[in-house]
């Protein structure tokens, strides 16, 4: 008799739940998008929009992106790599080193795989890629091995915001940058003001033991906190392989980007590894992150 009423209960949980309890989708069985994440070294907003130092500057005013530049749209063959090996070894791009203080042996690139998908109420994001293994010595930042944020912009609302991910909100008087001597000045975009829409979402996954994940903005200045978005961020070094994860609710509220079913939103990552901060991450370009049916470089499935 007892078997029978828990094989009953067993099955009665099973109908309702397939009936009224949502499942949270699996962004491991979204399509996959190979990204190269480079070392852009002091490649600043200020760099990329100078015609003499940079020939995809004139584009870039007229709104064109740097994926439809640098990446090939049939192949997938990407540029990053080829950059971010130069500036990591200090070579110079039109007499000018991107970096004046290159990090010995650091690999120019890490190639990164993203999954997206989406439910009814979360974003799901899912970044692989293979552990460096380069170890510098310097721990610029001791707390944390490894850091990977993701920043999320509605397009047309900041100046030059085509250009997206980190560029957007890198400029060469920022702190870390070659020669700035002020220590608080951190990323901003220009005109950047929240109250009127105009600034990036970004979220962080920090792999310091007890360190929590961060929700914040970049507007008139950087913001690491504030946000109602973020609910989960996790990271595993498994083998030789990164995986980090992060679960985040389409709305949120002051700070945080409202993703809605058929719209594109600009989207780019850095990854900081070998306890570095500052500008000597790796940084994607910028790509467009869409829902459903958006036309998108990464399609964010609804599952």
């Amino acid at each position: 008799m007892n078997k029978l009423l828990i094989a009953a209960s067993t099955l009665g949980l099973i109908a309702a739940g397939s009936a009224g309890v949502a499942f949270a989708a699996d962004a491991s069985k979204a399509p996959s998008k190979k990204i190269t994440a480079f070392y852009p070294g002091a490649s600043g907003m200020e760099w990329i929009l100078k015609g003499t130092n940079h020939g995809g500057a004139k584009g870039i005013k007229k709104g064109e992106s740097c994926v439809g530049c640098h990446v090939d749209e049939k192949t997938g063959n990407e540029e990053a790599p080829d950059f971010g090996n130069k500036i990591v070894a200090g070579e110079k791009s039109k007499d000018i080193a991107l970096e004046p203080e290159p990090i010995k042996g650091k690999p120019g690139h890490i190639p990164v795989t993203v999954q997206a998908s989406h439910d009814a109420d979360n974003l799901y994001l899912r970044f692989t890629w293979k552990n460096t293994g380069f170890n510098s010595g310097k721990k610029m930042d001791a707390d944390n091995p490894v850091k990977l944020a993701v920043m999320l912009e509605e397009p047309g609302k900041i100046e030059n915001d085509t250009v997206g991910g980190c560029w957007a909100t890198c400029h060469t008087d920022v702190r870390t940058m070659p020669g700035v001597k002020d220590d608080k000045k951190t990323k901003y975009v220009v005109g950047g003001n929240l109250a009127a829409g105009k600034f990036f979402d970004i979220f962080q996954y920090r792999s310091g033991k007890g360190q929590k994940p961060v929700d914040g903005y970049i507007a008139d200045k950087r913001v690491m906190e504030g946000g109602k978005a973020l609910s989960d961020a996790k990271g595993e070094l498994k083998g030789d392989t990164w995986t980090v994860t992060f679960t985040r609710k389409l709305a949120g509220g002051e700070g945080d980007v409202k993703l809605e079913a058929g719209k594109t939103y600009n989207f780019g990552f850095a990854i900081h590894d070998d306890y570095t901060h500052g500008r000597y991450h790796y940084v994607s370009l910028g790509y467009k992150l869409g829902l459903d049916d958006a036309k998108a470089d990464i399609n964010v499935v609804k599952q």
